[in-house]
């Protein structure tokens, strides 16, 4: 069955023109190249996908940086009209409906859910729907939280169970703890958000299957300890976050003798892993385009 992209598909941020045109803005500033990338944001208001990689929180983020890169002001009215829709979107219990590749699901995951049409809401929304947002956020990711003594993961969708579809456990920024640990870590409840970090450190950096991504990889993970050292300034999550780094950075180095090649791509791929290394030799926590404040 061919697969169904949401549409408009040309606005996604991820897989579509949004992120190009973004990046093409970016180094080389032209007004042509800022009017085809408002038309974009624009037309995805009312993306049924709501969620990052398709949706209006992918979009969101566009308009957001277009806002802080130029001040024009109508980057803030794009981006006020996408907040709106997607804040009317939102359902009982605080969780969005995702619909996307023929199916209709509620997720928690920063690609495909909750945290991740969050994380683009925050900066601009008005005091009192952001104090509500978070709270109710924390709410949803508590009762959703599988906790084991001083260890917490979360399943990628809202339901009891850890195991996706195949029956994995998944623990990476897509799916799992550190994904949720870093796209919350502002609001999450302090034992929770330790609990997300210790997890990946316990379980180890992931093999050369899953990679050193910051998608799925040894990157991505990397970043949890990142923020639980933003949050609790212990010298011991920086030590643990470059501890991956240079593990991540060895596996790169190995996948690249095999293949013969790099990846060079920011999610899956060496590009993020070198963004993570500096992060971390700086002590930075920001997740690599999500995080805008």
């Amino acid at each position: 069955m061919k697969i169904q992209l949401p549409e408009p598909r040309e606005s996604s941020l991820l897989c579509g023109e949004t992120g190009i045109l973004l990046v093409a803005w970016r180094l080389a500033p032209s007004a042509e190249l800022a009017d085809i990338l408002l038309e974009r944001v624009r037309a995805n208001v009312t993306n049924e996908a709501d969620e990052v990689m398709w949706g209006t929180p992918g979009t969101l983020i566009a308009a957001r940086s277009m806002l802080e890169w130029t001040g024009d002001e109508r980057w803030r009215a794009a981006w006020q009209e996408s907040a709106d829709a997607l804040w009317s979107r939102r359902g009982e219990g605080g969780m969005w409906t995702q619909r996307l590749y023929r199916q209709k699901l509620r997720s928690l995951t920063p690609p495909h859910g909750l945290v991740g049409n969050v994380q683009p809401l925050l900066p601009l929304l008005d005091s009192a729907r952001r104090l509500r947002l978070e709270r109710e956020t924390a709410a949803v990711l508590e009762r959703t939280a599988v906790v084991e003594d001083d260890l917490a993961n979360w399943p990628p969708r809202d339901r009891p169970d850890l195991a996706g579809p195949d029956g994995q456990i998944r623990v990476q920024w897509c799916a799992g703890s550190p994904g949720i640990v870093i796209s919350a870590s502002d609001f999450l409840e302090d034992d929770l958000l330790l609990a997300g970090a210790e997890l990946p450190w316990r379980a180890g950096p992931p093999g050369l299957v899953k990679g050193p991504s910051i998608c799925h990889g040894t990157a991505g993970n990397g970043y949890a300890f990142l923020k639980a050292f933003a949050r609790t300034g212990d010298e011991r999550w920086l030590d643990r976050a470059r501890r991956f780094a240079v593990h991540a950075l060895g596996q790169v180095k190995r996948l690249r003798a095999e293949r013969g090649r790099g990846r060079y791509s920011l999610w899956t791929g060496d590009l993020g892993v070198a963004v993570f290394a500096a992060d971390c030799l700086d002590g930075r926590s920001a997740y690599p385009f999500f995080d805008l404040r």
